[in-house]
């Protein structure tokens, strides 16, 4: 059975942390994935949350019939600079904490590294943070997936998973953003088989494809600026191939995993969030339903 989780970061300026199973619900909803919030667990910042508010989270979700298959940190794991590597590391010891409370087997995450420096400096950090947390993670039994960001130290997904599977862990897996499969190389054909089993939760989100147009798919000024655009749009509304992407995940058996995620993660439309929110709802489980018949 796939797992559907609403992202709620369109709800963060108009709905408090405890709404957030109601909101997922309402909009047809059975789980929930918890993204960067000032009252959890804030970007790059040591969370905010304590006991009894994991205890009201905890009770407003199993009231309103919503699980939280999986929370969603940013820290900077693969940072250069020592010091807010260090701070990195013990934020994400306490992200891990919360994960037990809240019963919640999944973190998806970052590398949260630097492409303007070195990059074998933040691949160098992100090693030294994971000797430090993969004892923890693996003592937890919590599955920790990592997404490689555009504008993080790698970006192509292909080299990303060379990054991860170099841990010799089954405990870190790979997110695929399907709205940043064009700075992974748009090789989703190739790159979700290579995963295998470490392919841990999938993002649907559209955008367009930045290299279409000569390049000129986005226009930035000045021009050359070092910058990674992408959006997180309604299925349909860039140029991601659906079919193609959902067809690779049931061929390679994804749709069939216990554990298999997708999270609807549309940013650039909060006007409309109540209404996209339900759309993306219907529309992925159309495109399982049709990967499915397909296969």
């Amino acid at each position: 059975m796939v797992t559907i989780a609403l992202d709620p970061t369109p709800y963060h300026s108009t709905h408090s942390l405890l709404e957030f199973p109601d909101v997922a619900a309402r909009a047809g909803y059975d789980a929930l994935q918890l993204t960067p919030h000032p009252d959890f667990g804030p970007f790059f910042r040591y969370p905010k949350a304590d006991d009894a508010l994991v205890r009201n989270l905890k009770k407003r979700a199993a009231d309103a019939g919503v699980r939280i298959p999986a929370i969603l940190p940013v820290q900077r794991l693969a940072w250069p600079d020592e010091t807010r590597r260090r701070a990195a590391v013990r934020n994400f010891r306490r992200i891990i904490e919360l994960a037990v409370q809240l019963e919640v087997p999944v973190i998806n995450t970052e590398f949260s590294g630097r492409p303007d420096e070195l990059q074998e400096d933040s691949e160098a950090a992100f090693y030294t943070t994971m000797e430090e947390l993969l004892p923890i993670i693996e003592r937890e039994g919590i599955r920790v997936n990592i997404d490689p960001h555009p504008d993080d130290f790698v970006e192509d997904g292909l080299d990303a998973w060379r990054v991860i599977r170099a841990l010799n862990s089954d405990s870190i897996g790979f997110v695929y953003v399907a709205s940043h499969t064009f700075h992974y190389g748009d090789r989703a054909t190739s790159l979700i088989p290579e995963l295998g089993a470490r392919l841990g939760a999938v993002y649907a989100a559209d955008t367009f494809d930045h290299n279409r147009s000569h390049g000129l798919r986005y226009i930035t000024n000045p021009p050359g600026n070092a910058v990674r655009v992408h959006q997180h749009l309604r299925i349909g509304d860039g140029d991601v191939d659906w079919g193609e992407l959902f067809g690779t995940l049931a061929a390679s058996g994804y749709f069939e995993r216990d554990d298999a995620l997708v999270v609807s993660n549309v940013f650039g439309e909060d006007e409309t969030a109540d209404e996209t929110s339900r759309f993306q709802l219907d529309r992925i489980r159309q495109l399982v339903d049709e990967a499915r018949s397909a296969d």
